[in-house]
């Protein structure tokens, strides 16, 4: 019988959540070994899947307020090189959330991640999949850095890698409604 006042640990939210099993880590480093961020991040790939097996609430806090949470770009590597598949994106995912909903983020340098991180979620919930002149828009309104990177947008226009209008997909319906559905 489980009791009301013991509180859940994170490796506990994040599998039921996610279905990542934290415990299928056996800390082989792979992961963090082929992680374009690692070097970046206060705690690796590996660490924070250690972390999380700790199951320890100050270890819990520590993971939600750290800067690697919001540097891993979900490139997959870490899973691709994984003997056991696990999918360390979605538990970096999970985090974010988590870490927004509990309001752990703390750090002046975490704003700008998170800002950028709402603004491609507020895209992807708009218009069904990233739109960069979109995803600029909105993080310049959110974090006022409106000269930043200013000097880089002709370039990208003449290549034709910012396109004016958002790319019209099938099934955008579905994407709100999945954004409905989680309460977004």
């Amino acid at each position: 019988m489980k009791h009301t006042n013991v509180k859940e640990s994170l490796s506990t939210q994040v599998a039921v959540h996610t279905g990542v099993e934290s415990a299928r880590c056996y800390q082989c480093g792979k992961c963090s070994a082929g992680c374009p961020m690692a070097n970046d991040m206060e705690y690796t790939p590996s660490m924070t899947m250690r972390m999380l097996q700790i199951e320890e609430e100050e270890t819990d806090r520590k993971l939600l307020e750290s800067e690697g949470i919001w540097m891993c770009l979900t490139c997959e590597m870490c899973i691709s090189r994984c003997p056991m598949s696990v999918d360390i994106p979605k538990v970096m995912d999970y985090l974010r959330e988590a870490a927004l909903e509990k309001k752990a983020q703390n750090r002046k340098a975490d704003k700008n991640i998170i800002n950028f991180h709402k603004s491609f979620m507020n895209m992807v919930k708009k218009t069904g999949r990233s739109y960069e002149v979109g995803l600029v828009v909105d993080y310049k309104l959110r974090t006022w850095n409106l000269l930043q990177d200013v000097d880089l947008a002709p370039e990208m226009l003449k290549r034709g890698k910012l396109p004016l209008l958002p790319e019209n997909i099938k099934g955008k319906e579905h994407i709100k409604n999945i954004f409905k559905a989680i309460g977004k």
